[in-house]
Formats: structure tokens, sequence, C-alpha cells
């Protein structure tokens, strides 16, 4: 039976929530559901990935907070079946809204981070807003999702949030749409046969990602073999970065060409891909270097590459930090020593299978209030 969805975000700007929503919406209406996408602001990379079966709404604010009327309006006149909203200001106000329409919409708030890491790196300002975003808001929830056994574990430590409404669902990063773009053309010259073989890191040039780590390993690499460190992202790291390779002395083995968006023909190309995050909530990148045949290595962070990378089983997991023990284990991996990953491994992150779980939770009223006998997933709230 055909759902009336409603998915709530800031925009749609380059980042892993933001995909992630944008896989669901697609796999919800691919599914037969009609989903209304809302957006604090109509922009972003990821606009021209939405299904055109997807209505786009904007309500075209700048502030998060004026998104509190205009979501609380849409509520009351379109009353969807289930509300699914990412990151912490638009959960707060997913939930805000919620109670305010008095609406019967189920209401699910998707953590994509360890809250307690995150929390530590922000302004104070900001640590206490989402510890109160926390506290105050996700308990009116029906549920919260946490991305990662580690996200779940982290969120049972506030105690203020039912432990039943705490589910875990961990990210589509296995999807139809990367099984194309990893096989198509890359326009770099260092991914083209006969160069050396390149080490590729993908993520946000910040603090948490960490790549000061990596571009450390990779010199040690680089002292005994020919190598290329290729970086895809953009962030206010960046001219740190580059003068680190200058102080490492492998300035022209790094090459830093900003944001792309198709990283998955890169990751089909390099010898080995390297997250070395300080935290996580669960590393997409990891699947999706693995799902295109890429052997990886990882920081052992909370939360998430132990859990993706099954303890170490499916690739090499090294202590935060640790630019040595990095360097060993991509070395490893350029001498041919990598495990291979098998196909029923990936299929726990395929697109199908983690838009089922959503769907369960999100029709939960639904299910409650039809005849059958048998609830697949209870409503908590």
């Amino acid at each position: 039976m055909m759902a009336k969805l409603a998915l709530f975000i800031t925009n749609l700007e380059g980042g892993g929530a933001e995909r992630v929503l944008v896989t669901l919406a697609n796999q919800f209406v691919h599914q037969g559901h009609q989903v209304d996408f809302l957006l604090a602001e109509k922009k972003g990379v990821y606009l021209k990935e939405v299904s055109p079966e997807v209505n786009l709404i904007d309500f075209g604010v700048r502030r998060m907070l004026r998104t509190l009327k205009p979501l609380q309006h849409y509520l009351r006149g379109e009353s969807p079946d289930g509300l699914l909203s990412s990151l912490p200001y638009p959960n707060l106000f997913a939930v805000l809204a919620a109670r305010l329409a008095r609406m019967k919409t189920t209401v699910v708030v998707r953590e994509a981070n360890t809250p307690s890491f995150r929390i530590k790196q922000n302004p104070m300002k900001d640590k206490v807003f989402e510890r109160l975003i926390i506290q105050f808001a996700y308990p009116h929830a029906d549920y919260v999702v946490a991305v990662s056994k580690g996200v779940q574990q982290d969120l049972y430590r506030y105690r203020c949030i039912p432990e039943d409404r705490i589910t875990l669902i961990y990210n589509p990063a296995y999807t139809q749409r990367l099984l194309q773009l990893r096989d198509e053309p890359v326009d770099h010259g260092w991914l083209t046969a006969g160069q050396p073989p390149v080490v590729l890191g993908v993520g946000r040039f910040d603090h948490q990602k960490d790549f000061a780590t990596l571009m450390r390993a990779f010199a040690l690499v680089r002292a005994d073999r020919a190598a290329r460190l290729l970086l895809l992202g953009e962030g206010p790291l960046r001219q740190e970065l580059e003068a680190l390779a200058q102080q490492l002395g492998i300035t022209n083995e790094v090459s830093m060409p900003g944001f792309v968006e198709n990283p998955f023909a890169y990751m089909r190309r390099a010898a080995v891909f390297v997250l070395s995050s300080h935290y996580e909530g669960f590393p997409n990148v990891l699947v999706q270097a693995m799902a295109c045949g890429c052997p990886v290595v990882s920081t052992d962070c909370p939360s998430g590459p132990c859990e993706v990378l099954d303890n170490g089983r499916y690739g090499y997991l090294v202590p935060v930090g640790d630019a040595e023990g990095m360097a060993k284990a991509i070395k490893r991996v350029l001498d041919g020593i990598a495990p291979s990953v098998p196909e029923e491994w990936l299929l726990q992150f395929h697109e199908v299978h983690v838009a089922q779980q959503y769907l369960d939770r999100l029709l939960c009223r639904r299910s409650n209030s039809s005849n059958k006998k048998e609830v697949k997933i209870p409503c908590k709230k």
C-alpha cells in the first residue's frame, strides 16, 4: 500500500547525511511510495541525483530556525505517514514541528555521528545546544536511528532516550548507482596504466578526518617505494595540509583536486583506500571502496570501521593517529596482501535492505492501525 513520506534536511550540499537521504528518497519512490523532500534551501550538488518522481519542496530560508513554521504548516496540510530527518538541527525542528502540529505523523530522527565525540570538537555554545537536542528533542521522536552499534551505545549513555526507541540501521552505502558510476572514466593522469600505485583518501579537510596522519603515513611509504597520494574533498584545513605536504617533501606526489561528484571511479582504480578519521558515525566510504573492489585501511576509530570490516577481517585496522601503523598496513596492501570481501557481506549495506528497515519504522503507525494480526516493528510512542 502506498504511503506518503517526508524527508527533511538543510540542503543537498556534498555530505554523507545528504547522500544517504537522497538514496532513501529515491528508493522509497522506486518502491511505489509518495515522497516529499523538504529543504531549508534548495541547493547542492546532490540535487541532480534526486529522482524526478520525488517532490522537492524549498522552504527558501537560510536559518534553520525559520523552517519551524513552514514545516509545521506542511505537516498540518499534508499529514504524511512518516517524517525522517538527519543532522542535529533538522532533527530538532522535525521533533518540534511535529509536536506543535499535533499530527499522528511518525517522526524518525537519524543520528549520523558519534555524539560524544562530535560534541567535544564543537565550540562551547554548540556543545550546549547539541546536548540539549539529544536530551530534550530526541526523547520525543518515535525512533532515533543509530547508524552503527558504536553510535547506538553512545546514545544509550545519555539515559534520556528510552532504549527501545534507539534503533540500529546501517547506511545504504551499497547502491545500484555506485555500480554504474564506478566504471565511468576518470580525468586524472595518475590513474592510468603504467603509473605508480595511488593511495586514496576521500572526505572533508577538517580535524575529524585527520588527513594529516594519512600524509605522514604516506611520507613513510614514499620513503622506500614509488607511490602517490590522492585526496578528494575540500575543507578549512586545505592550506595546512598543503603546507604539511611541503614540509614532508611529498608535494609532487600529493594531489588535492577538490570535491568530485563521482569518487567511485577513483576508488575503482586506486591501489588502496585509507580512512584516517579520529571518529565517525558510519563510514560510508569504506563500504563504497570495498564495493568498488579497492582494498581498505582504516583507523579503528569510534564508530563504524570495526563493524564494517568485521573486526579487521575485510581490511586493516590501525590505531587512531598512528602514522607508522598506517604506513605498514598500506605497504602490506601494496605488496598484494589484502583480504577479499564477499558479496554476501556487503548486502547488509544495500540500499534496498536498508530502505525497508526505515520503512518499517516510518510506517509503524499505519501498521498498528491496520487489521494485521502481526506487526513487524511496533511503534514505541
